[in-house]
């Protein structure tokens, strides 16, 4: 069956509606310009109107009469003036039409004297980069015209450079990098330092356009996004350079700001994320940030080697498969992880091989999260094998088989990284104040932006793959166990926590009731030639067994039989009390044990002893 085209207006609905749009704005334009006249003396009379009222009430009572009868002997010799009431209106009209006028002052055509210095000490300092001495009509010259080089420009209420448009010649080198710097480095420091300014190279048109960038929000705590499973928001950037954006709580208010999205899966070009920084930027912030998103659809593996608890709040968690901070444990953590990628990998192509679609446990995904791991430098050199070679094949696999690896490091320890890191992580971020130098050497490219060297913890700069450099703000996730976090940010970490599962020991088991016990007088006789019955010991430590009456020993007390050294090879036997006697009554001795065979249990099944039934009925 052929399928029905959509309807018109679901095809076409979002251009109608801009075009309605933009044509119910322009009526609205012509209609304010037509009716402008009218709508000034509307407001002149308004204005006129409110003042005569006021004028009123301002009277004092006893000199309202004389004014009443003022006015009304005006009104009267006005209306038998020949063409007094005409003159009249039209006097009206004419007050109400000054009255209504638009007061807003006019904003000054052109900088004043400060901002006219400004701008031409700027101009002054390019002339060094932006003439040759070749040139037969420079545009920047010492003691030109400024409005040449200059233009588009914008001051803030302190009286600083906000917005700037210069036009530079055609033989500038604004095709390399060092060149590009050096300009940006000059316009930063005479426009005014400690902002952020953001570069625009119209390579086409020989301009250079500078804005001062608004301060990202640091105020916007760790939440649940609306995302889609292989989705992680890394932080949020400006406005305009993603084509998205969240809807956000912040205490009673909804915002929407544009979020930085990394996406993750079989179909992800970036895989692997890096994160470096200095001490206390934040690094930690954003890895504890990705857990609490990655719980919500996978697993979580963390070694953190820095050893300063900073994901305690994660131990025990359901879906946090283990927190290791010490060297064994993250070494075994990182084997057991190369394992299980390798027997993912193993079980997808056993699925694909059969035409069978993969396991539910190799579709769930596998986060492997590192917080300093060049902390760890040590291990080698105890004989054991280097813990990020590890993470050679959950970096190089780890896309077809569900894993993803978070390395978050400092700069003093980024060159122990090893070359799979550096490869197989494209996803790049970097935190906190940092040089020109050492963003391109970590993201690939230089910013767009001027790194600035004061910055609040969780801001930086993020890559993902080949695309642009972005702003970064990473959203407030602190230590909820941390005495300096604020109340606000604890909740909110702790609110988005999973639950601890349930401790085995405080479930209260489902005991079966005990068998009820057959009289002896009961059992039936044995027949000739079949064995007599024989007590098997119970499975139950609770089933305790009567006492067998001995001759010569008291009623009530516990025969005394001798019993033999146990050898280590052997089972042991259960001690089991008889109701009713007691340690001082009578004391025990050695019963004498055969050695019972043992069934070992192959790996992967509990580690226990399986003792046959026969035996057991036999010892008894």
């Amino acid at each position: 069956m052929a399928r029905r085209p959509l309807p018109r207006i679901l095809s076409t609905g979002s251009t109608q509606i801009a075009r309605s749009r933009e044509l119910a704005r322009t009526a609205a334009d012509s209609a304010t310009d037509v009716l402008h006249p009218l709508i000034t003396i509307t407001r002149g009379l308004r204005r006129l109107a409110s003042a005569g009222r006021r004028r009123w009430t301002e009277t004092p009572k006893d000199k309202r009469g004389p004014l009443l009868f003022l006015v009304a002997s005006v009104v009267l010799v006005v209306a038998l003036v020949p063409y007094g009431p005409l003159l009249a209106v039209i006097t009206l009209m004419a007050a109400a039409a000054w009255h209504g006028r638009d007061r807003t002052p006019p904003a000054p055509e052109g900088p004043d004297e400060s901002q006219t210095e400004r701008l031409q000490a700027l101009y002054e300092a390019l002339v060094p980069y932006f003439s040759a001495a070749e040139d037969p009509a420079p545009l920047y010259t010492h003691g030109g015209d400024w409005e040449k080089g200059l233009s588009g420009f914008e001051f803030d209420d302190s009286g600083r450079i906000s917005h700037l448009v210069v036009r530079y010649p055609a033989y500038f080198t604004d095709g390399e990098p060092a060149a590009r710097t050096r300009i940006e480095q000059l316009l930063t420091a005479k426009s005014g330092r400690g902002r952020e300014y953001h570069f625009l190279w119209d390579e086409e048109g020989n301009q250079l356009t500078v804005s001062v960038l608004a301060p990202l929000p640091t105020d916007i705590a760790a939440q649940r996004f609306v995302t889609s499973p292989g989705e992680t928001v890394l932080g949020f950037t400006d406005p305009g350079e993603v084509p998205r954006t969240l809807p956000l709580t912040h205490g009673e208010e909804r915002r929407d700001v544009p979020p930085v999205v990394w996406r993750t899966g079989i179909r992800s070009t970036e895989p692997h994320l890096l994160a470096v920084g200095q001490p206390g930027s934040g690094t930690s912030t954003l890895v504890r940030s990705i857990a609490l998103q990655a719980l919500q659809h996978g697993d979580v593996l963390i070694v953190e080697g820095g050893s300063t608890g900073e994901y305690a709040c994660l131990t025990g968690r359901e879906g946090v498969l283990a927190v290791e901070c010490g060297a064994s444990g993250a070494l075994a953590a990182l084997e057991w992880a190369a394992h299980e990628t390798e027997r993912r990998l193993i079980e997808l192509n056993r699925a694909r091989q059969a035409g069978q679609p993969p396991p539910e446990d190799t579709r769930r995904p596998l986060w492997i999260l590192l917080d300093r791991p060049g902390a760890l430098g040590h291990v080698p050199a105890e004989g054991r094998p280097d813990p990020l070679s590890l993470l050679q094949l959950p970096l190089r696999h780890g896309r077809a088989a569900q894993v993803t690896v978070v390395v978050a490091e400092q700069f003093d320890h980024l060159d122990l990284l090893g070359d799979a890191v550096r490869q197989h992580t494209r996803a790049r971020v970097v935190l906190g104040p940092a040089t020109a130098e050492q963003l391109r050497s970590v993201l690939g490219a230089p910013p767009h932006t001027t790194p600035v060297p004061q910055v609040p913890p969780g801001r930086g700069y993020a890559r993902l793959g080949t695309g642009p450099v972005l702003r970064l703000q990473v959203p407030a996730t602190p230590d909820p166990y941390d005495d300096a976090t604020s109340d606000a940010h604890r909740q909110a970490v702790l609110g988005l926590l999973p639950p601890r599962p349930q401790d085995e020991d405080a479930v209260p088991e489902q005991v079966d009731p005990l068998p009820e016990q057959v009289p002896v007088e009961a059992l039936p006789e044995p027949v000739d030639g079949q064995p007599e019955p024989v007590d098997v010991l119970p499975e139950r430590a609770d089933v305790r067994p009567e006492p067998a009456a001995v001759p010569g020993t008291p009623a009530g007390k516990i025969p005394v039989l001798p019993v033999e050294k146990v050898p280590v090879e052997s089972v042991p036997v259960a001690m089991v009390s008889l109701a009713g006697a007691s340690a001082d009554d009578a004391p025990f001795e050695k019963v004498p044990v055969t050695k019972v065979p043992v069934e070992k249990v192959p790996i992967g099944e509990a580690a226990v002893n399986k003792v046959p039934t026969e035996a057991m009925a036999a010892e008894s």
